[in-house]
């Protein structure tokens, strides 16, 4: 299994958007990320400066993405 990298709010958003999801509210700190095409999956990513490997490892795992996906993108 691939270590996680140490990620913010911020560089998640923009490196799932690079995978195909689009932003599509922010209420509070969180902000909501919708996929472009069907099915419309949504993420909840905490606008944080470091996300805990926990919440990282569950976005990952609701979005079907690989830990060697994200670090190609970041």
């Amino acid at each position: 299994m691939t270590k996680l990298p140490v990620v913010s709010g911020k560089d998640l958003v923009f490196a799932l958007g690079r995978l195909g999801y689009e932003f599509d509210h922010q209420k509070g700190s969180h902000i909501v990320l919708r996929y472009k095409e069907r099915p419309y999956n949504r993420l909840t990513i905490p606008n944080h400066r470091e996300i805990s490997k926990g919440t990282l490892r569950s976005i990952l795992k609701r979005a079907g993405i690989l830990v060697e996906e994200l670090q190609k993108v970041l």
